[in-house]
């Protein structure tokens, strides 16, 4: 029930129970005010009729119309005259209390109820000189009677009353009521209100000012949890015990392909391969788990860890990282060692093999110089591979020991055209150099090499009569460098893969023209540390162009 309900309720009870009351107490009062000048009355009568008798004897009753009953009784108790009935017929008075009295004491007085007319009789006697004695009486109404007389104008009365009282009350409630409602909650120290309310405005000041602390405190920290989570690489959810999502970051959904995550659904509907159920349900159980998935093109690793409460599980955290490049960068590492082993494998049995024979007198004198030859060109051959490596490696780890300045590409690139000339010439092919000096900030050994491997690369897999065109020209703010040639071009398939390390096309034209195998991975390698980049364009049977924009 409402406030403003109890107040009127209660106004409502308050004012019929005065009403109730005013109406008896009134009803009491008027009805003892009633009897007392009832009895004043009867008083004054006998006191009038035992005059009139004492002066005139019995001719006093003659034509009188009496508004009350008189009756003459003598001093044996018989009726001398009653103004109501025949002395003939009444009996003897002497035992009537009020005739007792007044015979005894001068005057007396009694009262007789009727139950059958609802009714009461007062009687007043006085008696005279002679010892006889003068009655009045008069009849009255019982409360009872006289109540149910008054029934209908105390019921008009109640009714209006308790019509004015519900009006008022209803007002009165609002009027008293709306202050409250009034109040401020947020403000309360400012509210001028009733007094009693005081001490509860003063508690819900202070207990606003806690809840404003700690809802400060609490968005400070969601601010720099929602800070930290949202512009994190890897994705983050928390769940409860019962797998349903009570929190996560941008970084989940765009790992698992996720558009948007409604807050209570299961996060095993985000994802449902094997590794990730087998993951929450191990740190559901309380174990913690790593386990790794692809999707897609690319190989997530998910961390499940569990969360207690009383020593209960009550949660998870699911910690979810991309590691398709540390996957890559291990296949890579992998298949790098297989191939170094590989590539140091064959020169170096090549020089076992001939050292062994020479050493047990196998050759003979006129063809040990020619493996000696072979000797030294796979010692020079492990000795580039090593070098390449080297490179590598300083190109990986950024720890090229020379510092940058600036270097022309168009003067590099013509010292290394020399430098292939002569291998040029035994392939048939010719160079072309296009373009005008412009110089870039780098390491002019790396860009050295970078420019020789691609023109070498365009000698080596070009045909005969074919041509190579280096090309150095400025583009706006860049500098472009391209190696164009006429040769056997690149097969779709393989172009994505041809600057990784030993990759090779052909391995069986590649092992004839040799080579390490790294060449282009330097290429690739020595375009990043220089902030370069790096495209590739090429035709089978047409030609390949790589270009550098630095």
């Amino acid at each position: 029930m409402s406030m403003t309900g109890k107040i009127f309720k209660s106004i409502i009870a308050v004012a019929t129970a005065v009403l109730i009351a005013c109406f008896a107490i009134i009803f009491a009062v008027l009805y003892d005010y009633l009897t007392d000048r009832l009895t004043w009355e009867l008083e004054q009568q006998t006191l009038f009729a035992a005059q009139g008798i004492e002066s005139a004897g019995m001719s006093y009753f003659d034509g009188m119309q009496a508004q009350n009953r008189i009756t003459w009784v003598g001093t044996d108790g018989q009726v001398l005259y009653d103004s109501a009935a025949s002395e003939d017929s009444m009996e003897n008075h002497a035992d009537r209390e009020e005739i007792r009295q007044a015979m005894e004491n001068g005057t007396g007085s009694a009262t007789r109820y009727s139950d059958t007319l609802g009714e009461k009789t007062v009687y007043f006697a006085r008696r005279l000189s002679d010892g006889s004695v003068v009655r009045v009486s008069s009849q009255q109404h019982t409360v009872t009677l006289l109540g149910w007389g008054m029934l209908q104008p105390v019921c008009a009365v109640f009714l209006l009353t308790a019509l004015l009282s519900a009006f008022l009350a209803s007002r009165v409630a609002k009027w008293i009521v709306r202050p409250i409602n009034e109040i401020d909650l947020e403000h309360p120290d400012q509210q001028q209100v009733y007094e009693e309310l005081s001490p509860f405005l003063s508690k819900i000041h202070r207990q606003n000012r806690l809840i404003a602390s700690q809802v400060k405190e609490l968005t400070r920290t969601q601010k720099e949890f929602s800070a930290i989570t949202e512009n994190m690489s890897e994705g983050l959810l928390v769940i409860d015990a019962k797998t349903e999502v009570l929190s996560y970051n941008a970084g989940a959904l765009r790992l698992l392909d996720v558009k948007e995550c409604e807050i209570g659904v299961s996060v095993l509907t985000l994802n449902r391969s094997e590794p990730f159920r087998l993951a929450v349900e191990k740190a559901l159980s309380g174990e913690r788990c790593e386990q790794t998935f692809p999707m897609g093109n690319r190989i997530y690793r998910i961390m499940a860890s569990p969360v207690y409460k009383d020593e209960n599980v009550a949660g998870a955290v699911l910690l979810l990282l991309d590691v398709t490049e540390q996957e890559e960068r291990d296949t890579l590492r992998r298949e790098f060692t297989a191939n170094v082993s590989h590539e140091l494998k064959t020169p170096l049995t090549s020089i076992s093999g001939i050292a062994e024979m020479l050493m047990n007198g196998i050759v003979k004198p006129e063809d040990v110089s020619r493996f000696g030859g072979d000797i030294y060109r796979e010692a020079q051959r492990l000795i580039a591979l090593v070098a390449d490596i080297i490179k590598l490696s300083q190109l990986d780890e950024n720890l090229i020991p020379m510092e940058k300045e600036p270097v022309d590409l168009y003067d590099l690139a013509q010292q290394c055209i020399g430098r292939l000339s002569d291998e040029a010439r035994q392939h048939g092919v010719s160079f072309e150099l296009e373009g005008d000096h412009c110089s870039v900030t780098g390491v002019r050994p790396v860009l050295e090499e970078m420019i020789f491997n691609l023109c070498d690369n365009a000698v080596k897999y070009n045909r005969e009569g074919g041509k190579v065109v280096v090309s150095v020209v400025p583009q706006g703010e860049h500098v472009s460098l391209s190696v164009r040639d006429t040769g056997i071009g690149i097969p779709l398939e393989h172009r994505a893969r041809v600057f990784e390390r030993f990759y090779r096309v052909d391995k069986s034209h590649s092992r004839q023209i040799g080579g390490t195998g790294l060449g282009l991975s330097i290429v690739k390698h020595g375009a990043a540390y220089h902030n370069a980049r790096l495209t590739l364009d090429s035709q089978e049977g047409v030609g390949t162009t790589v270009k550098i924009l630095f």
